[in-house]
């Protein structure tokens, strides 16, 4: 297992927790239309720089765990919750029609995706569960410098979903609800698959 596997990982992951039209995504895509494609990179680097560490802070944790075997069953349960709690959210998410009545966003577009960024309290518990789930299943090693090409593929990968609304910000504006909806709940039925999959598992 190689650090390019890690870092492949990470990618995908933080690909797969931003991909449905969101706070973030959603702020990228109209500062790209109202204010111009510089602002809107800055931005998407601020929300990465913020991930690397949410990543990082998730596989601290999930370092520590691993590290204690005699909490791995518990561990294991928390990750079953985190996916069932991910499903709901998902499922509540495409049942709501996503606000796109824009507005013009002024100032340091950093520090904007910077302070957005952290303020989305789904993130470490995502890269946990993930985390967990991936070591479980031998994608992943949940020690250094593995952890480190992990979490910076995770925030590699917030930036190219970003930059993926960014650059294709006027196809996007239009279909953003029908996008949601769909996406949403494919998240939704994924994380339920994964919870799933998780508790049997344990059970076993």
């Amino acid at each position: 297992m190689d650090y390019l596997g890690h870092l492949i990982w990470g990618v995908i992951m933080a690909y797969l927790g931003l991909i449905s039209p969101g706070m973030l995504n959603m702020t990228a895509l109209k500062t790209r239309i109202h204010i111009g494609k510089p602002a809107s990179v800055e931005f998407a680097l601020g929300a990465a720089i913020i991930v690397f560490l949410q990543a990082g802070i998730a596989l601290f944790f999930a370092d520590f765990f691993v590290k204690n075997t005699h909490v791995i069953e518990l561990l294991k349960t928390v990750a079953v919750g985190v996916f069932f709690i991910l499903a709901a959210f998902f499922f509540l998410l495409s049942r709501k029609k996503p606000k796109t009545n824009t507005t013009n966003i002024k100032g340091n577009y950093l520090l904007k995706g910077i302070v957005m960024s952290s303020v989305n309290m789904l993130a470490i518990p995502f890269y946990l569960g993930i985390s967990i789930y991936l070591a479980s299943e031998d994608k992943i090693i949940i020690e250094q410098p593995y952890i480190m090409w992990f979490v910076f593929g995770a925030a590699l990968g917030s930036f190219l979903l970003l930059y993926t609304y960014i650059i294709f910000a006027k196809i996007l504006i239009n279909k953003v609800s029908f996008i949601a909806k769909n996406i949403n709940m494919i998240l939704s039925l994924l994380f339920i698959i994964l919870g799933i999959l998780t508790l049997i598992k344990i059970l076993r």
